[in-house]
């Protein structure tokens, strides 16, 4: 019996999210980047073009400034998708949902990112939570970093039976860490004029039964951002019980205050040292020794990396959008060994190497 063929990925923008898509495809024993396509002919994409990734220009003036700034150009956006089985798009807000018509009249599937609105493709992803709705569809919204990991958490309660409803307050990154001269707050703190914020809501849009709110707050610092919640549970509970209904899910990591991984650049310099390609968090990084359980209200604060929480969920967005994996548990495992994503005791267990 022939192996099935491996789903040829066109990537659109090579940013912060774009580059680990590409590099998380090209990790994948199922798929092919075919290639990217952009607007810039800055340092990133000399990078990747001596990495040997194709390139693309997202119009062909673009194609044409690239190859006269010296990069070898493959041809312009029309022909990535023409060549693409699936096309995912991490351009800058706004600019995913106007290449959307151009995608649907390809019909070729596609994934745009969490800056977009659920409507653009009336679906939003989370591998764990949304997967199923996935599977063959014309395209999904892999939903924001911060969405991700609250969908994540909850989803791990809700499935323990133990979930009523949830409270957070999200302490915001200013800007992406390669931007921070650019742009970002200095010597203040900037709320969100609105409650809820827009993350709970949007949580709302992969699991409509969340009974989930939110309040941000952006602060002035670009590594990660940190997340504190409230959480009245079903009923009493003990801690060990908590534990292991985020044990059940292998994109929760537990981290220790005690082990000296007590803010957030730490657990950066901690993804760095195991060998993580941009010291990469893929997982939500939950600090077990802080959560506290009172009888029915538990309490506990993690991390979100901004650039990587996402790269998982769309690589098994992927998937389901061609029917490459028949359910979520499959995908993710694919997902999690390529990309060295473990458990809970994944992190813990550095305590003991």
């Amino acid at each position: 019996m022939s192996e099935p063929e491996q789903i040829r990925v066109g990537v659109i923008g090579y940013g912060v999210i774009g580059k680990r898509v590409a590099q998380a495809v090209a990790a994948q024993d199922d798929m092919i980047l075919h290639g990217v396509a952009d607007v810039s002919a800055d340092w990133r994409l000399q990078v990747a073009s001596r990495q040997g990734v194709k390139l693309f220009g997202a119009t062909s003036k673009d194609a044409q400034a690239m190859q006269t700034a010296g990069l070898p150009i493959e041809g312009d956006l029309t022909q990535l998708i023409a060549a693409a089985d699936v096309l995912v798009d991490c351009t800058p807000k706004h600019v995913g949902a106007a290449n959307a018509e151009l995608y649907r009249r390809s019909g070729k599937p596609f994934i745009v990112q969490g800056g977009e609105k659920h409507e653009v493709t009336g679906h939003s992803f989370v591998a764990e939570s949304s997967y199923a709705g996935a599977l063959g569809r014309e395209a999904t919204r892999v939903v924001s970093c911060n969405t991700t990991s609250i969908v994540r958490t909850l989803t791990a309660l809700k499935r323990a039976g133990l979930l009523r409803r949830a409270r957070g307050t999200l302490l915001r990154r200013a800007t992406d860490p390669w931007e921070s001269d650019h742009s970002g707050i200095m010597n203040t703190l900037v709320p969100e004029p609105e409650i809820p914020s827009h993350q709970g809501p949007d949580a709302k849009s992969v699991d409509p039964d969340l009974d989930v709110v939110t309040m941000a707050v952006k602060v002035p610092e670009t590594l990660a951002h940190l997340h504190y919640w409230s959480v009245q549970m079903t009923r009493a509970a003990e801690k060990a019980e908590v534990l292991a209904a985020f044990k059940a899910s292998s994109r929760i990591a537990a981290i220790q205050t005690g082990d000296g991984l007590g803010a957030l650049n730490t657990v950066k310099e901690l993804m760095a040292d195991i060998g993580r390609p941009h010291a990469n968090l893929y997982e939500v990084a939950l600090w077990t020794d802080m959560l506290r359980v009172e009888g029915d209200e538990l309490f506990y604060a993690y991390m979100v990396d901004n650039q990587a929480i996402v790269i998982p969920e769309t690589i098994d967005a992927i998937r389901a959008l061609r029917r490459a994996a028949p359910d979520a548990e499959t995908s993710i495992a694919k997902t999690n060994a390529s990309l060295g994503i473990g458990g809970l005791e994944s992190l813990a267990s550095v305590r003991n190497t």
